[in-house]
């Protein structure tokens, strides 16, 4: 019998029908200390890693999920489709389907083999997986089954979800060895992509709690994946936090979508980081239901994806209002976004463009291809101001929130109540828990904000936030403002104003940026206009050429 060998990692046989032509070969941690050496000095602190695997999990259990649904899959049939689905949009994938060409099973199959391609590779692994759906497989197969059924365009399409946002297949960690056994049911957004058709790969992962729990560590290191990183350049740039896996992922292109969550900027930051369509919603658009929480001021889920009409598709299928949300109330009623969002153009669009950001040749450069493809170019500035007692504003909410969540959306083996609880069992092992401290954690256990003082500092961050834009936009008659990856993110979230970052091109380095746009609450349908019109003008978006 004749052996090849694929990355030295996946064994694949040619042999006989019946036989396997895949077998994985097991996982091996390895001594790090090279690469925590490598980056002790590197010229951004949040570079600078005390660990770069997980603290507690075993990969080959993730590979366990995965080794029956890819036994019967090939590295030749990998190859022969792979111009079918790398880098292709959710409407290509679909068409192939409708053409023969390919089958949600064959689609599903294709991005496992892919996973385990590079993330059993330790020199190419990017650590941003923490869960696979052990039934992906068999599930796209019913889907084949049953295509008549449903005819959203998320229907058969796997989707990664940031591991904080619950779904029945997978425990809920946000990356915590708290969280490592919470087998909490399905978010509410969850069971909306499945009831539109899309199938649950896995999930991503993140920041640990969303990027509030240790000061001023790693963007994307979780005890529970390890540390995330950016397929751009490994090691070398930030994966931006704290959807890092889902960004990281998407632009690897391990799905065709992933959902990300944002407070503030943990959307728009590691989707410009990697090159990536990233969508931070009205707050209230979308539900926060059996998401672990930071704060129900300024949370939201949204979508990551490499092109603007996946976006739309994702964010179509998240919609609706949850009556356990009373912030989605005023959500409108779901929309086909796919369908709008090819009819946009920028001509006559008044942007407003930041004059000091202007120093940034890419920004001027993509600010002047706006202007050639009809946009009005109306230059200002901010007026300098501060979001007082943001801080305190996260710890009193996360404080409250992380309650609510133990309480109503936890599995039931989770023992833990509060966030002293968190805290105190953090430190019963801290190599495990929390390698990097905890700083954030004991912040918001010492918060003393609360009951109507809580509620006078969210109005007044709302009201700072929306003068912030609101000034500007009516004295300038904007329709939308220009910014740079998630500048301003803070100032957009308090506002609960949507922002959609589209990426911009590249610096010299090589690392990504994006442009974003700024617009009034649930303008998400004006937004997909203009990112899609800019978008097809300007094609930004390159693969990252060691993941192609």
């Amino acid at each position: 019998m004749k052996k090849s060998i694929l990355l030295l990692l996946i064994f694949v046989y040619a042999c006989g029908p019946g036989e396997p032509k895949t077998l994985i070969e097991p996982w091996v941690p390895y001594d790090e200390a090279d690469v925590i050496a490598a980056n002790a000095e590197h010229r951004s602190s949040r570079m600078r890693y005390k660990r770069v695997q997980s603290t507690y999990k075993d990969r080959n259990d993730m590979w366990a999920a995965v080794a029956n649904q890819i036994a019967y899959f090939s590295a030749e049939e990998y190859l022969a489709l792979k111009p079918l689905i790398l880098e292709k949009d959710i409407p290509s994938l679909q068409q192939s389907v409708q053409e023969g060409k390919l089958t949600y099973e064959k689609i599903a199959q294709w991005y496992l083999y892919r996973i385990v391609q590079f993330e059993n590779d330790k020199d190419k692994a990017l650590n941003n997986m923490i869960s696979i759906n052990p039934n992906l497989v068999k599930e796209a197969r019913l889907k084949d089954k049953n295509r008549s059924d449903n005819d959203h365009p998320i229907y058969g399409i796997p989707v990664i979800l940031k591991d904080n946002i619950g779904t029945d297949e997978l425990p809920t960690t946000a990356g915590s060895f708290a969280l490592k056994d919470n087998n909490a049911p399905d978010a509410f957004i969850t069971a909306k992509i499945k009831a539109s058709g899309g199938l649950i790969l896995g999930k991503a992962n993140l920041s640990e709690w969303a990027n509030f729990y240790c000061s001023g560590c790693p963007n994307g290191f979780s005890t529970a994946g390890g540390q995330t990183l950016n397929p751009y350049g490994p090691k070398e740039f930030d994966t931006g936090g704290s959807s890092s896996g889902s960004g990281s992922t998407i632009a690897a292109n391990y799905a065709p979508v992933a959902v990300g969550t944002e407070t503030s900027g943990s959307i728009l930051s590691p989707s410009s980081s990697n090159s990536l369509v990233g969508l931070k919603p009205t707050v209230g658009l979308l539900s926060r239901g059996g998401i672990v929480p930071l704060s129900s001021t300024l949370d939201t889920p949204g979508p990551m994806t490499k092109n603007v009409i996946d976006n739309a598709i994702l964010l179509s299928a998240m919609t609706g209002k949850d009556p356990k949300d009373a912030a989605t109330q005023n959500s409108p009623q779901q929309k086909k976004y796919w369908e709008e969002a090819t009819q946009g153009s920028l001509e006559g669009v008044r942007f407003g463009v930041i004059k000091s950001y202007l120093r940034d040749s890419l920004y001027k450069l993509n600010v002047e291809k706006i202007a050639a493809m009809g946009g009005i170019m109306v230059e200002f500035e901010f007026e300098r101001t501060r979001l007082g007692g943001f801080t305190n504003l996260l710890n009193a909410d996360m404080k409250e929130d992380m309650v609510h969540y133990l309480a109503e959306y936890a599995s039931d083996n989770i023992p833990f109540k509060s966030m002293d609880d968190l805290v105190a069992f953090n430190r019963t092992d801290s190599a495990k828990a929390m390698p990097y401290g905890q700083g954030l954690f004991e912040g918001v256990i010492n918060e003393t904000t609360a009951g109507d003082d809580l509620i006078t500092l969210r109005e007044n961050l709302r009201e700072t936030g929306i003068k912030y834009f609101e000034g500007p936009m009516k004295e300038q008659q904007l329709d939308m403002v220009l910014s740079i990856n998630n500048f301003g993110a803070g100032f957009a979230a308090a506002a609960h104003y949507p922002c959609l970052t589209v990426p911009m091109g590249y610096i010299a380095s090589g690392q990504p940026r994006g442009l974003t746009f700024i617009g009034k609450p649930f303008s998400e349908d004006r937004l997909l206009k203009m990112a899609y019109a800019f978008e097809k003008g300007t094609k930004a978006r390159v693969i990252p050429q060691a993941y192609n």
